[in-house]
Order: structure tokens, then sequence, then C-alpha cells
């Protein structure tokens, strides 16, 4: 397996969410874990069958420079929340877009008013694009995603505050 074969896979791994994924081909087996808590190191191979382990030095090598790369794409710790203040966060794993095109204008800026049920984002998620609503009346007070940033399940995007 070719190095940008690996660093596909990786970013397969990034985009969904996942922390291992095993494929195997024509030219050997390959298994990479990314550790949950981890700030870029690479776990230890698990001892036990050989199938197990990482088939190639090179796939142990490029897993463990993408998981650098990847812990400095996570997402930065949420800003308290004052009161009357509530996140709209993530249903899913997915791409996070303010606007329904590159050309279309955002659903919202900050500042904006919305209403219960209002379109604030999409997150595109297996090529398929997901409208993601204001659960709550009030004032949009800040946008905590960049257009077309990466987004885990349960991650703030925005704050509102209720009115």
């Amino acid at each position: 397996m070719e190095l940008r074969e690996l660093k596909a896979l990786l970013a397969l791994m990034r985009d969904f969410g996942l922390s291992e994924l095993e494929i195997e081909d024509k030219k050997g087996k390959v298994r990479l874990v990314r550790s949950a808590g981890s700030l870029g190191e690479h776990p230890p191979a698990p001892a036990g069958p050989p199938k197990l382990a990482v088939a190639r030095a090179a796939a142990a090598n490029a897993s463990g420079a993408a998981g650098a790369a990847a812990a400095n794409t996570r997402p930065a710790a949420a800003p308290e929340l004052a009161p009357g203040h509530r996140y709209v966060q993530s249903p899913m794993v997915g791409t996070f877009y303010r606007a329904a095109s590159p050309d279309s204008d955002p659903f919202v800026e900050e500042g904006d008013s919305v209403r219960k049920g209002q379109a604030l984002c999409i997150i595109e998620a297996m090529k398929m694009m997901n409208e993601i609503e204001a659960e709550i009346s009030g004032k949009l007070v800040k946008i905590l995603c960049d257009n077309g940033q990466p987004i885990e399940y349960g991650q703030p995007l925005m704050i509102i505050e209720a009115g």
C-alpha cells in the first residue's frame, strides 16, 4: 500500500470519526488505530495474532504523522455559556457548511434573530446534506465553526441567546 493510499484512509477515518480501520489487499494487510485521547501519539500495536498487528512499518509511520496532523484539527474547547445562552450541537459527524452552496449567502450571521425551526447550517455526512435547525428562538451570539470544517458528534456549532 502506498503512502498516498494510507493518507486517504487516515482522512476517511478522521472524516467519519473512526478509531480503527483494517484493510487487506494484494500487497498486504494494514490496521490503523487512532486513540481518541491522543495528542499525536500512536498507540502501541496490540500483542496477539499477526493479523492484528500493523503489517508494514510504513503504515505505523504514516499513521503517526497523520495522527499528529489530525490532532491539530481537533475542535477547540467550547467557550463558557453566559446565562440564557445555549449551544447548537452537531447531531452527527460530518463537514460544517454555513450556506447551501458556495455561491449562496450564509443561512445566518452572528447577531441575527433566529426562530425555532429555522435552518442555521448544513452538515454533510456521507454525501447527504443535513440541515440543522434552531431548537429555540433567540439571537445568534456566536458561530463556533469555520465553513468546511470537519466536526464531531456533540460538538458545539453555535451559541444562541434564548429570547
